[in-house]
């Protein structure tokens, strides 16, 4: 810093998060569910440019904000990439009939009553083989919300408990990055991080599982079972349907286990879906290339516009042709903006110091282990919402707790748990932050309306600070036993 640059006093640190919030909060009253459509992207700029006019007036240059915008968009560059396959890998396996043949099975074997409890373990099953809650529920998750939609049942409804499983299995899985991020931060090892968490996971998990069973025995569908009928006729006439497309989503599954990275793993799926489309499908390409072509050209032109444009086979049942529609590469832009929007707003608030200047504040506040761990969990949350990234949630509150729980005797595990409990599984709750606009965006459904439904990822929270408080399992440095 330069001896004009001064350090942001705290209300000018809020300012540029209370113009966030108010705008916000009046954005999302006018538009509603079409304020991801461009206006939030602009509230978060204007957002940014208020931070900007703050850091001005504490003598930051410009080219430091610029920097920190620059490595903020650095650091979500692999989330963006992942979302362009994500939207391609979607359109690959819509044509390639493995999501049509996913929902036609489960709806063979599910019904409304087990769904959303059957929806929760599903995906945290794959998303622990994994480590990858985007993947989970890029796949996996595609296919249950089409069959909740189709069973009748509410979508916040469905993509909250397949949101909840993929979560869990993402914050336990030793594939997974936040998890092994975690203890990094901390200052811990992976093993004990895990072991650790179960306290308060598995209480969390059994409890969501259990409000999603008494919601899905309390629930009454508009469909009758007979209502599945032609759902399924439709799906068998439109597409073969056969065990064999099973052959790419358990490939993905294994190059996933076998710890290959994402991005690899979601252009092989992706292509693996067009070479199983032409094999098995090869009827649809003439559908979806819009003319009469040879057969060569219209599986050139079908599987471009599967992989990067919109594209939907029509059936003649309007609940089916809602399904098998996708947006590919290109339906990914308007979040990728999102995504854009809150890191150079983000970047700019913590180049300018003022994230660190209110993290201070926070933790002055702390005056035992509960409110320590509840000051730990409320900046995770906070990094969520201003820096809108799970890693900077991690990361940043990580660093910023990980000598006063030293100095208070506590073990590194009980940081770790924290950082897991509170900034991996609320990213998903914000409209804004990188993985609440691309599971909203993917599955469909907006942030604000799955939200009250993912009970795993709103009692993580509060079942850490709970332990705290209670003094329950609270690890000490050199104490192993309570490990």
């Amino acid at each position: 810093m330069s001896e004009n640059t001064r350090k942001p006093t705290l209300t000018e640190a809020l300012i540029p998060i209370i113009f966030l919030i108010i705008l916000l909060t009046i954005n999302v009253t006018v538009f509603g569910d079409a304020a991801l459509d461009g206006s939030n992207q602009i509230v978060l700029l204007l957002s940014a440019a208020v931070a900007g006019l703050m850091a001005f007036r504490i003598g930051i240059k410009w080219e430091t904000l610029q920097n920190g915008i620059l490595h903020n968009i650095n650091s979500a560059m692999p989330s963006m990439l992942i979302l362009l396959l994500i939207g391609s890998l979607a359109g690959a396996w819509m044509i390639s009939g493995i999501v049509p043949a996913m929902i036609y099975y489960g709806l063979e074997i599910l019904n409304p009553t087990i769904l959303l409890f059957a929806s929760c373990v599903i995906c945290a099953l794959v998303s622990l083989a994994t480590g990858s809650s985007w993947t989970t529920i890029a796949t996996v998750g595609l296919a249950l919300i089409g069959i909740g939609k189709a069973l009748g049942m509410g979508e916040g409804l469905i993509a909250g408990a397949i949101i909840s499983g993929a979560y869990f299995g993402d914050k336990m899985s030793p594939l997974s990055d936040t998890t092994n991020l975690a203890p990094a931060m901390a200052g811990t090892d992976l093993i004990s991080h895990i072991r650790y968490m179960t306290l308060t996971t598995v209480p969390t998990l059994a409890i969501t599982l259990l409000l999603f069973l008494g919601i899905g025995f309390g629930y009454e569908s508009t469909h009758s079972i007979h209502d599945i009928d032609p759902i399924l006729a439709a799906l068998s006439t439109s597409f073969n349907i056969n065990v064999w497309l099973f052959v790419v989503p358990v490939a993905v599954i294994i190059m996933i286990v076998r710890k290959v990275p994402a991005i690899p793993v979601l252009f092989a799926g992706s292509l693996l879906g067009i070479l199983w489309a032409i094999i098995f499908q090869p009827h649809i390409f003439q559908e979806i290339s819009g003319g009469a072509y040879s057969p060569w050209r219209a599986f050139y032109v079908g599987s471009m516009k599967a992989l990067y444009a919109d594209v939907s086979v029509v059936t003649g049942n309007g609940i089916v042709d809602e399904l098998l529609s996708t947006g590919g590469m290109a339906g990914m832009l308007g979040t990728i903006w999102l995504i854009l929007s809150a890191m150079v707003f983000g970047g700019i608030m913590d180049a300018s110091g003022m994230l660190k200047r209110i993290a201070e504040v926070i933790i002055k506040m702390v005056n035992s282990t509960g409110s320590l761990v509840a000051s730990t969990a409320a900046s995770c949350v906070f990094f969520n919402i201003t820096a809108s990234d799970q890693y900077l949630a991690i990361v940043v509150p990580g660093k910023m707790f990980e000598k006063i729980y030293k100095e208070r005797g506590l073990d590194p595990v009980n940081l770790s748990r924290t950082l897991e409990d509170s900034g991996t599984v609320t990213s998903v709750l914000i409209p804004w932050n990188t993985c609440g606009a691309a599971q909203s965006h993917v599955l469909g459904v907006a942030t604000f309306t799955y939200l009250p439904y993912c009970f795993f990822n709103i009692i993580s929270p509060f079942m850490t600070i709970f332990f705290a408080y209670a003094g329950i399992k609270i690890a000490k440095l050199r104490d192993k036993t309570n490990r």
